[in-house]
């Protein structure tokens, strides 16, 4: 008996094999994959911090600079709610959670008791803006400017820390998220009054 090549079994079997092929040699596909599953419920923000629970110990200083030059001092940013993310261009996760930093910070971004961080841990500030500026996004990108503490960033990306007002870490988390839930944005209007 003949084989027959164009069955169903083999077509499903040659779209999930093109699939793969494209999540492994495309960050977009991977990206758009990781923002589907999102949408389903996956990847939230585990908010096992409240504000009263947050370290005691003093945070290391941190310095950004901006495509200006201008150097941001984190500790000059005491008295406001400071969102960090540590990401790069050509991270999957980090390009499937930026929609929703966006909205979150379209969400904040006339309330002048939060700041929004993004760090380009590459260090390319142009390939950065050209991304942000591509898909739309009005997140401002700076570069490090100073070694990352590993309080901050121990070398996983996307990394995202939230800082109260008074400068303590209430929130930490590695790997992609979505970050427009409505747990998340009520502990940053609470952290922001």
């Amino acid at each position: 008996m003949k084989k027959k090549w164009l069955s169903a079994s083999n077509i499903s079997t040659g779209v999930m094999v093109v699939f793969l092929a494209a999540m492994v040699l495309n960050p977009e596909v991977k990206a758009w994959t990781i923002q589907t599953l999102m949408k389903v419920g996956l990847f939230q923000p585990k908010i096992d911090k409240q504000p009263d629970d947050a370290s005691t110990d003093p945070l290391p200083n941190v310095l950004f600079r901006d495509g200006d030059g201008i150097t941001v001092n984190i500790a000059s940013l005491k008295g406001k709610v400071v969102f960090v993310n540590f990401w790069a261009t050509w991270c999957p996760p980090c390009i499937a959670e930026m929609p929703s930093i966006d909205a979150l910070y379209g969400k904040f971004k006339d309330n002048e008791n939060v700041v929004f961080l993004m760090v380009d841990v590459d260090g390319n500030h142009e390939k950065s803006v050209s991304f942000m500026k591509k898909h739309h996004y009005a997140l401002e990108v700076v570069s490090p400017a100073s070694e990352i503490p590993t309080v901050f960033m121990q070398g996983s990306i996307p990394t995202t820390v939230i800082l109260s007002k008074e400068g303590k870490m209430v929130y930490r988390h590695e790997g992609a998220a979505d970050y427009n839930s409505a747990e998340l944005v009520d502990m940053i209007v609470k952290l922001s009054r």
